[in-house]
Order: structure tokens, then sequence, then C-alpha cells
């Protein structure tokens, strides 16, 4: 026979259906959790890194590599062909101005210097020579003129008293033409001999003229000799380092060829290259960074070489503190030229994940997990860089480089 169940009883084993279906329900939610922990991609909070995004200011800079060259450096070279005698210094050393460095063979130079010489003792020889053989001469001119005067005095007397016998009949017409004519001949000969003497003066003037010329051009000659044998002493310019010398005894040179270079102590300067891509955002006068060890030194860009080699453009840099102690001759730096700068703007700091300006992908970090979302960049010095669009101040993003997962569109981050 059936009994009725009690309500107290049905009232229980709906509970206990609904308690089962909860806890099956859970179990289920927590499998899938599991299995999601389980399944879906994850990177260990340590092995990334993430910064925030903020207000700063950001100076948009091109990188360049830069090496420390002396500001006034000066080489020295050989005044001919020659070879080296004696070396009196070494790379490295300390120099004052004048110092001896090296020697030079000079016979070569004195040789020709003694030959200059001689050319010129000869050519003071033809001066004098021409001296005495004006005089010479001129005393025979004026020999001939004194006598050539009386006979021009001789024969005017005559000639007169041709005239007074003429006028009492005494002397014939033909007497007194050829005395008439002997005063006029001695005339022209007299006329003639000091013509002489005045061609004769000039003669021997323009004769030691030119053999003065040369005789100047013998000084030049023997001045310039005289220089190159100085020369082969080759001495220091200034003081400061010796940075290079030709060391090897007996080595031939030729003319020009550099033999020594010596550099100011501690005055310094940057030659940074780059790449020909930026040379339309170089300007003389541009602010730069240089950093060497960490330490940042300020400059300006002095120089833009125009030629471009193997696609690399060069620029010398002037130091705010060129006597800076800690740099060195062809010290290796880096070098950022300042070609914008941007104030109070969004930052995040640079990283391996970003490359460059404009729209690329991060991934943005709340909540325990990365999503991939897009960021407009702008300008960069670096070290941190300005986020034009796509973030706001508080953000939180990695930086570090996210190329495991980068086709990903989330992951999460595990503890």
């Amino acid at each position: 026979m059936d009994h009725a169940i009690p309500i107290e009883t049905l009232r229980r084993r709906r509970l206990h259906h609904i308690a089962g279906a909860a806890c099956l329900f859970a179990f289920l939610c927590a499998g899938a959790w599991g299995l999601n922990r389980v399944l879906r991609p994850s990177v260990d909070a340590g092995a990334i890194v993430v910064s925030e995004v903020r207000r700063g200011d950001v100076d948009n800079t091109i990188n360049a590599a830069g090496v420390v060259i002396p500001v006034h450096e000066e080489v020295v070279a050989s005044p001919g062909a020659s070879r080296v005698a004696r070396v009196h210094a070494k790379p490295g050393q300390q120099v004052r101005q004048g110092d001896l460095l090296l020697e030079l063979d000079d016979r070569a130079i004195r040789l020709a210097l003694e030959a200059l010489k001689e050319q010129l003792a000869q050519q003071d020889n033809r001066v004098a020579t021409l001296g005495l053989e004006m005089d010479q001469k001129l005393k025979q001119t004026n020999s001939s003129i004194e006598l050539l005067e009386i006979d021009l005095q001789a024969a005017r007397v005559r000639h007169e008293r041709n005239q007074k016998l003429r006028a009492s009949g005494l002397v014939s017409g033909e007497d007194l033409l050829t005395a008439e004519l002997n005063v006029k001949r001695t005339g022209i000969q007299l006329r003639q001999q000091r013509e002489l003497v005045e061609d004769t003066r000039r003669a021997t003037a323009g004769a030691v003229a030119a053999t003065k010329l040369q005789q100047a051009i013998l000084h030049k000659q023997i001045a310039q000799q005289e220089q190159l044998l100085a020369q082969t002493r080759v001495c220091a310019p200034f003081a400061g380092m010796l940075t290079w010398v030709l060391e090897e005894e007996g080595a031939s040179v030729a003319a020009g060829q550099l033999v020594a270079r010596v550099s100011e102590l501690n005055n310094y300067r940057v030659e940074a290259s780059l790449s020909d891509f930026h040379a339309r955002l170089l300007a003389a006068g541009q602010p730069v960074r240089v950093e060497q060890n960490g330490e940042i030194l300020a400059g300006t860009v002095h120089t833009i070489f125009p030629e471009i080699q193997n696609g690399s453009i060069k620029l010398l840099v002037d130091l705010a503190s060129p006597r800076n102690p800690n740099l060195r001759n062809k010290m290796r730096v880096d070098v950022n030229v300042v070609t914008a700068h941007r104030a109070q703007v969004l930052v995040l700091d640079n990283g391996a994940a970003f490359n460059g300006r404009g729209r690329q992908p991060a991934f943005a970090v709340r909540d325990g997990m990365a999503r991939k979302t897009t960021l407009e960049l702008g300008a960069s010095d670096g070290k941190v860089i300005e986020v034009a669009a796509g973030a706001w101040p508080g953000d939180r993003f990695i930086i570090s480089d996210t190329g495991a997962f980068k086709d990903l569109d989330s992951i999460r981050i595990a503890n």
C-alpha cells in the first residue's frame, strides 16, 4: 500500500539535487578555468619589462658613432725625397714646442745649397767684371773725347783763319770748304764718342740689372734650400703629444710624405658618422649629446662634411667641455644629434618592443593579462619614446622583446 511522501522529505531531496547541480557546475567551471590556465599561453612576469605611460619631455635624436679627436692637430711632412737618419722621440710622448722629433738625411740638400752659393759667387764676380769693363771703356772713350775736343778747337781755328785769308784772296775756296768740313767731321766724331759713353753706361747697367736679377733668384733658391735644410730637423710645432712618427731609421720618404703628427693635449672634439639617410635632418648648430661610459657631454654640430662615402656622412661636434679629463684621443663614443624637442607629451621607456616611429603593435598590461593593441609612436631620444596616440597616462605596456608572442592577441602574465 502506497504512502504519501512527506513534504519535508521532498524539500530535502530538492535541496540535495540543487546542491549536486551546483557542485557539478562549480566543478565544471573549475575544470574549465584550470584547462584555460593550462592551454592559454603565458609569460613569466620576471621575463618581461613593463613601463608606464607618463608625461615628460623627449628629444628626437639621431644616433651616430663617434670618435674623439684633438681640436688642434698638425702633421709634419718631409720637405723632399730623403730617408730617416735618426729618430729622437716615440709615439705617445709629450713634447714641447721645438723639441727635436727626428732627423732626415740632408746631404742632397747641402750639395744643392753649395752649388747655388757657387753660382751666386759667379754672379757677384760678373757684376764686378762688368763694372771694371765699363770703367775701362769709359776711360778710353773719355780720352778719345778729349783728343777730339782738341782737334775740334784746332779745326775751328784753321777754319777761322782761312775765312780771313779768303777775304784777302790768299786762300782758295776749296781750302776754305775743306776746313769747314773738317770742323763738322770732328764735331760729329765728338758727338758719337759722347753718345758712346751713354750707350756704354746703359749697356753695362742692363747687364748688371740682369745679373742682379739672377742674383735675386739665386738668393731665393738659397733661402728655400736653407729652409728645406732646417726642415730636415723635424721639430714639434707646438706643445702636445706625439701621436705618430716614422720610427724606422733608414726608411725612404718621398717629398710631402707624413713623418710625424702632433696633437694638442686635453682639448678635444668629436668626429661622428651616420647614415646619409638622415642628411636632410642635419644642420650646423644643432645640440648634441655625447655619451661615454654613462657620462653625457653636451655639444653642438660644428661642421657637416659635404661628401658622402659608402653611404655615410660625417660631421664635427664641438664639446661644451672640450677639456674633460675622461676624454682620450681616438676614444669611441655614442653621439645623439637632437633634431627636435617635445615638451610634456606622453612617453614610454624605450625598448626592444618598439621599432622607430609610426604605428606599430604593442601589448598593454592590465589585470594579469597582456593584450595586443596599436600605438602611434613619435620622437625618441633612445631612452624614452613619445606615444602620439593609442594610450593614456597610467597605461602599462611591455617594452622588452615581444617577438616570441607577436602573433598572439593576448597572453597571460604568470607571477
